[in-house]
């Protein structure tokens, strides 16, 4: 029985990376509009340079299935596999995302697909995360900003709910990991160089149709 479930494991484990690693931004770029996405905007294959480079329609449907896989990973290792165990197979999509297998190491900033795992493990800390994202959009129009805080709110909500301490822990990682990723985003909010998000209704026309985080 031990090695059977070490078995389903691993190739779980496996499964949710390499679902994570799929580019979906890319994908969606070559084949609907003839683009990479890679040779424009920031350069990653993430949610937010998609709406940059390709628009809206394109953005949703990439942020969709961004979500999507981190979420169906997450809810299986959950519902299935102890939560010391669950927590790799819930993180590898994620992993995946930002170091995609296909992409050569390379891909986007993991927070679409972390928030997917963070709904599909912690629903009403996302609940909380997402209300908070949503208004420092609204009020910054800071993409990177609004992400980066959200990320940080993950391991502070968890902790705070008392949830399973192997949660706790992975939520300190990950944030740890998606901070490192966007780096270069906290440099340019301190040096008051980051990318504004266009609202429909701004005036603004030195902002760009996206931000800086993905």
């Amino acid at each position: 029985m031990i090695a059977l479930e070490a078995a389903a494991f691993a190739v779980m484990l496996l499964l949710a990376y390499l679902a994570g690693s799929i580019p979906f931004g890319l994908l969606v770029g070559k084949i609907f509009y003839h683009v990479d996405v890679r040779e424009h905007g920031s350069g990653n294959t993430g949610t937010t340079n998609v709406f940059r480079v390709l628009g809206k329609k394109a953005g949703i449907a990439v942020f969709a299935c961004d979500m999507l896989k981190g979420y169906i990973p997450a809810v299986i290792a959950a519902y299935f596999f102890d939560p010391w165990f669950a927590i790799f197979i819930a993180a590898a999509p994620v992993v995946g995302h930002m170091y995609s297998v296909f992409l050569k190491g390379s891909g986007g900033k993991g927070v679409a697909t972390g928030a997917a795992v963070v709904l599909a493990l912690v629903p009403l800390a996302f609940g909380i995360i997402i209300v908070v994202w949503v208004l420092l959009i609204l009020t910054t129009r800071y993409v990177s900003l609004a992400s980066l805080v959200a990320t940080f709110l993950v391991p502070v909500l968890v902790i705070a709910f008392d949830d399973p301490l192997p949660y706790e822990i992975a939520a300190v990682l990950v944030t740890v990991v998606i901070f490192w990723a966007h780096r270069a985003n906290i440099r340019r909010l301190f040096q008051g160089t980051e990318n504004r998000v266009k609202l429909p209704w701004s005036h603004d026309s030195s902002a760009l149709a996206g931000g800086g985080g993905s």
